[in-house]
């Protein structure tokens, strides 16, 4: 029962990697840069790697923390 639990939060977390992919392709091809249904995706991502950057040495945890949490 466990291991089905462990295989269904891979899978979905599988999914949400994917779709994070996506929805920074298609905010990078669009016009203005952004979607509708998704918002600034790309702006996003660049205030959260410029706050983990000006953090400093917590900042590099950090990064190495949620490096660690995307390893497959």
């Amino acid at each position: 029962m466990i291991d089905n639990a462990k295989r269904m939060i891979a899978g979905l977390t599988s999914l949400g990697i994917a779709l994070l992919g996506l929805g920074i392709i298609a905010s990078l091809l669009s016009p203005t840069g952004r979607i509708p249904w998704l918002g600034d995706i790309s702006g996003n991502i660049v205030g959260l790697i410029n706050s983990l950057g000006s953090q400093g040495i917590v900042g590099l945890v950090a990064l190495g923390v949620i490096l660690y949490l995307f390893k497959e």
